[in-house]
């Protein structure tokens, strides 16, 4: 198969490519075993290859020491890709927050055997009614209004 395109596309194919994979591996690296996976690493390393005969090395470069492709500091530092990387973060933080609180909260008031009673529907409404709350209060205040009960120093205990 081959895909033909303009420069233009082959570098927003890049910042792409690279969110992409950002998305999916940057997770898996730390000291908790997690593995990164593979297959987009290696697709990454494939349209990275191209970048030279593109002219867009100044983006991608190859490290003899490593034997792979890494974005430059030019690249990862572009406004456009740190944006949507931001957005990203910002949106499944407080989307995650509301969702696991409005969860927490809902099972607390129904119980999990009065939930599993429920059919999909009135369960979905009955959820997102609790969901909602938090998202609005997050709207409203952010992080403002949020504590956490038990002192740290009694965490770490």
């Amino acid at each position: 198969m081959e895909i033909k395109l303009t420069k233009e596309q082959y570098k927003n194919l890049l910042k792409l490519i690279y969110l992409g994979n950002w998305m999916v591996n940057s997770i898996r690296s730390g000291a908790d075993g997690d593995e990164q996976i593979e297959k987009y690493n290696d697709i990454e390393q494939h349209i990275f290859s191209f970048a030279k005969d593109a002219g867009l090395e100044k983006y991608i470069e190859f490290d003899e020491k490593y034997n792979k492709f890494f974005p430059t500091i030019e690249f990862e530092e572009d406004p456009e890709i740190e944006k949507y990387r931001q957005d990203y973060d910002d949106e499944i933080f407080w989307q995650e927050l509301a969702d696991r609180l409005g969860t927490r909260d809902f099972i607390r008031e129904y119980g999990e055997e009065v939930i599993e009673k429920m059919d999909q529907e009135e369960r979905f409404i009955k959820l997102q009614e609790f969901i909602v709350k938090y998202e609005e209060e997050f709207e409203k205040n952010g992080i403002e209004n949020l504590e956490v009960l038990k002192r740290i120093d009694d965490i770490l205990k």
